[in-house]
């Protein structure tokens, strides 16, 4: 290991640990009686909740068994909290209540019973026990939230001593969060920490100064995290959409209880759908960088429903560090950015100048994207270099990621500058061309990629080549292994034709050649990470590089 990057070590594990301690000291002594008090009077009014309903999730519920984050947990006769999760993500959607939407699919006594009886089991084996997962802020954060939104159906017909159990506990959540919000990871935990103290704040009788306050936070976090161009800081395509099932109704709510407005809510809203729009491919779907995966059709209009933003996608997003190219019905997507913080790399993709490819309907090539209910070391597989659209220089990622428990997957190392220009040329296409140095520490190496997209949207011209550490073209062979690869949409199918030639065709029959004057196209197993339905196995082509730089094309056939 090079001294700086011990010197990087050290800083970050002090960082860490005066942050864990700094955070301790706020909250003091961890207790039911520090944070206790006298509950909310009452509950105002109970924002909507925008996102799909399931009849079958709510069914399932009814008769006990929970169907959450791709496993099922049938708890019989007794709490679905005393059982040992299947998985973390299973109990991340189990404690955050966020299944209670579902339960709007069924409004009967009995539903209603059922849902009240599983909250009143929660309060009483982790209401006042703060620690765990349970206690992770961005969970509590998802159950105000939901607690608020579906307060309807849990306090239908209920007993006036749950209704007070109920308002108490909420208010003693809320003064917890309260307590931490400060200290809350960056990013979109830190967010909706925001968003549901101020949620709280409407929904539930506070005095005039706690709404103000709350306001006040949200708006400081909403300049913070959301970009001029509408971007998360996150710089993951998802998050906006995450963030516009909450911020939309809490706008609402605002207006129809006649609130003041926080001042930076709508200006942030609107400036995120225009975001939203610049990674929506053809099809619809999003593209799938830093952490992206797939989010559901319905679930997606359910948000754009409400855009007001009208227009067409912007070219660029230059604070978030994407382009997008697009002619006739094909669209390029490429990222040209890195993590904007060490704190913000938790969850970032080594997968600078990676690119998706889309033709009307069909996505062709794409990122592997995020896993929905996989694991941790499925989720940490998916953020290497491989699995992106991109160049690997000797089967080595462009970042390091740290595999230290204290410190958590941050990004040690990587990518610290990247270079672009742009450029539409007499005859219409549209070029750009960037680098970045992801691979100069370890390799002495840039790599940049040239991408050319002709107006008509049928001809795709690729360039990658390794620079060396003053900016000319290498000379030499790169090292051992340094590939490009192109990973393929799974509804994609792919013909090889020669060593240089292969055929991508889509369900309806159209056919993308993808060739090279020189070398050799391999097409190999692949596993697409983002599917609905989980990991689904996939292809992609390699062309390993022989010399400093490759050509590659993709030619539409008529």
């Amino acid at each position: 290991m090079r001294f700086t990057e011990r010197q990087r070590l050290v800083y970050l594990y002090l960082r860490e640990a005066w942050r864990r301690i700094s955070r301790q000291i706020a909250i003091g002594h961890i207790s039911a009686l520090r944070f206790a008090g006298s509950g909310s009077g009452r509950l105002i009014v109970a924002p909507t909740d925008l996102r799909i309903v399931d009849p079958f999730v709510a069914e399932e519920i009814l008769v006990r068994r929970f169907p959450l984050a791709g496993k099922i947990l049938d708890a019989g006769d007794r709490s679905p909290f005393e059982f040992e999760p299947p998985s973390q993500l299973f109990a991340v959607r189990l404690h955050s209540f966020a299944w209670l939407r579902h339960v709007r699919a069924d409004k009967s006594p009995g539903a209603c019973a059922n849902a009240r009886a599983i909250v009143d089991d929660w309060i009483r084996s982790h209401g006042t026990r703060i620690g765990g997962l349970s206690w992770d802020a961005d969970v509590i954060s998802q159950r105000v939230i939901s607690w608020l939104s579906h307060s309807p159906v849990v306090l239908q017909d209920a007993e006036a001593g749950f209704y007070r159990r109920f308002l108490g506990n909420l208010a003693f959540q809320i003064r917890y969060l309260n307590q931490i919000a400060d200290h809350v990871p960056d990013g979109l935990p830190r967010l909706r920490v925001r968003i549901a103290l101020a949620m709280a704040s409407i929904c539930m009788q506070m005095r005039g100064i706690s709404v103000r306050r709350a306001a006040r936070h949200l708006d400081r976090e909403l300049d913070r995290q959301i970009l001029p161009d509408g971007g998360h800081i996150s710089r993951n395509p998802n998050v906006a959409v995450e963030l516009l099932f909450d911020l939309l109704p809490l706008r609402q709510t605002y207006i129809n209880l006649g609130h003041e407005i926080p001042v930076k809510l709508i200006p942030a809203v609107d400036r995120m759908y225009p975001a939203v729009r610049f990674f929506r491919h053809g099809s619809g779907d999003l593209a799938l960088f830093n952490g992206a995966t797939s989010i559901l059709a319905n679930e997606l209009m359910s948000v754009l429903r409400y855009d007001e933003t009208a227009g067409q996608p912007f070219k660029s997003l230059p604070h978030s560090q994407y382009h997008r190219l697009a002619g006739g019905s094909a669209v390029i997507l490429v990222d040209t950015g890195y993590p904007r913080s060490t704190e913000l790399s938790k969850t970032a993709h080594a997968g600078c100048l990676s690119f998706e490819l889309s033709s009307g309907r069909h996505r062709l090539i794409v990122n592997s994207g995020s896993p929905r209910f996989a694991g941790e070391r499925l989720r940490q597989l998916a953020r290497t270099t491989a699995a992106h659209s991109t160049v690997s220089v000797s089967e080595t990622s462009s970042a390091t990621i740290s595999r230290s428990p204290f410190l958590g997957p941050l990004m040690i190392s990587g990518v610290t500058a990247v270079e672009v220009t742009r450029q539409t040329a007499a005859d219409g296409s549209d070029r750009l061309c960037a680098r970045h140095n992801g691979y100069l520490v370890n390799f002495g190496l840039w790599h940049e990629r040239e991408l050319r997209l002709n107006e008509a949207g049928t001809k795709v011209a690729g360039r990658d080549r390794f620079l060396m550490v003053n900016g000319e073209p290498l000379q030499s062979a790169p090292p051992p292994e340094s590939v490009a690869r192109f990973h393929i949409h799974p509804a994609v199918h792919l013909e090889q034709v020669d060593d240089r030639v292969v055929h991508l065709i889509a369900p309806d029959g159209e056919i993308w050649m993808f060739s090279v004057p020189t070398g050799e196209v391999v097409i190999s197993e692949d596993v697409f990470f983002a599917d609905a339905s989980g990991a689904r196995a996939s292809e992609q082509l390699e062309i390993v590089f022989d010399g400093p730089e490759i050509r590659w094309f993709l030619t539409h056939k008529a």
